[in-house]
């Protein structure tokens, strides 16, 4: 792997970790762009820069984030799901990381699902445009002064609601589909308006990315070697921190003036445009 492609596959992870676009699927199409080999430091590397993104997260939402333990727990009961059914079902999904053609059917129904979850869901979606993450709350100091103080408006999910969104979160297993997009429809189907169901999908994905990349990066710790394999590493999670920023206050703030339906045409076109190029014998394949 060159600095010029650790740097462009960087842009991408940040750019679509958090989006409801499928990082995944666009790491594969352009893992297969670049005629990238799937050599196991590849691998290796695409898991691992996984780590600058959500770091992005924990820094933008830190107040939000360090919340409480109750707030963990459920955080760890939206997990489960995907930490089991991805240990049963590892060898499938695996299997199914190589497939240009699944991405491609995947990105086309899965953007149909956001325009028609743009309608179904319209009032959560106007509800955002009002929502506050803070309120003024007034009490007494230890002098008996009144004082105004701003506090965070906590997010409230129960334990049934946390269940829900993580069975929803199984579904991004499949490349294409989108942990993103999975865990916000999961969301506003448990009454959230669409910030706070993108909020929630947020920090879900700390836990999630981050027990992937680990498990990933651990298991196939032996492949990178030197220091030139080390660069690339911290090169991309560098990248991935920085535009995950960016791309984390675009998205909140688009979807919560305009909803999923932009997103949602655009994977449509993208993924018309990879089935029209694969039917008419373009080769996109990624090199094993």
């Amino acid at each position: 792997m060159t600095t010029a492609e650790a740097v462009i596959l960087g842009i991408v992870e940040g750019l679509t970790e958090f989006l409801p676009v499928s990082s995944t699927g666009h790491m594969m199409v352009t893992q297969a762009l670049l005629k990238l080999h799937a050599s196991n430091f590849n691998k290796i590397f695409l898991i691992n820069i996984q780590f600058g993104a959500i770091l992005a997260v924990v820094i933008l939402y830190w107040r939000r984030f360090f919340q409480s333990m109750d707030f963990y727990y459920k955080l760890f009961v939206a997990f489960l799901p995907s930490a089991i059914i991805g240990l049963l079902l590892k060898k499938h999904i695996d299997a199914l990381l190589s497939s240009i053609t699944t991405v491609a059917i995947t990105w086309l129904i899965g953007g149909i699902v956001l325009v028609l979850a743009d309608r179904i869901f319209k009032k959560q979606i106007e509800d955002a445009a009002d929502f506050e993450d803070t309120k003024m709350v007034k009490s007494i100091n230890e002098f008996g002064v009144e004082v105004t103080r701003e506090v965070l408006v906590p997010i409230n999910v129960s334990w049934m609601q946390a269940f829900i969104i993580g069975c929803c979160q199984v579904l991004a297993m499949i490349p294409g589909v989108s942990r993103s997009a999975a865990t916000i429809i999961g969301g506003m189907t448990q009454k959230f308006n669409i910030k706070v169901a993108a909020e929630f999908s947020f920090f879900l994905g700390v836990p999630t990315v981050f027990a992937a990349a680990v498990f990933e990066t651990v298991k196939g710790f032996n492949d990178v070697k030197g220091i030139d394999d080390i660069q690339l590493l911290v090169l991309g999670n560098v990248i991935s921190f920085i535009i995950g920023m960016i791309a984390i206050k675009f998205f909140i703030e688009l979807i919560s003036r305009f909803g999923l339906k932009f997103f949602g045409y655009y994977r449509i076109i993208l993924g018309s445009i990879i089935l029209i190029l694969l039917a008419s014998g373009h080769k996109l394949e990624i090199v094993g």
